[in-house]
């Protein structure tokens, strides 16, 4: 019998603006160690929500403020090198409206950060459930909304 997965959890900010087009961009930050492309994220806080706590990465690692929506959009997972090992994490995501791009953030000498289509970000991340959950938005940011019965 397999037996369960037990999985560290974290939250992560998808940082978000209307392009000039209209259409979502999303805004992704570099890791620290192998550089990849990521949305913001690191550990729950306590005496904090989660959605709350996603906000706060966003500004600590991407320099950027805005509204944090409560609900989560989903979840990605991951594999997080430790120098014990790798360490199973599931990742819950809020989505964050960017209201403020900051030019000094924490940890700006440490990460890059860039603008992508939702296209362009699904095509730079190497997780696959985050790519498929970029590509979710991007369908559903797409569909036209419906119009008046009748």
């Amino acid at each position: 019998m397999i037996g369960t997965i037990e999985f560290s959890r974290q939250v992560g900010a998808l940082p978000v603006r209307r392009g000039a087009d209209g259409a979502l961009n999303v805004l992704l930050v570099t890791t620290l160690q192998t550089h990849r492309w990521i949305i913001p994220k690191g550990w729950p806080l306590p005496g904090r929500q989660d959605w709350a706590a996603a906000a706060v990465e966003a500004r600590e690692e991407a320099g950027v403020l805005g509204e944090a929506r409560e609900g989560s959009i989903g979840s990605f997972t991951y594999e997080k090198r430790r120098p014990s090992g790798s360490v199973p994490v599931r990742v819950s995501v809020y989505l964050l409206e960017v209201r403020e791009e900051l030019e000094i953030w924490p940890e700006c000498a440490r990460r890059r950060r860039a603008w992508f289509t939702l296209a362009e970000a699904a095509e730079a991340v190497q997780e696959p459930e985050l790519r498929a959950l970029l590509l979710q938005i991007k369908a559903a940011s797409e569909r036209p909304a419906a119009g008046p019965p009748g």
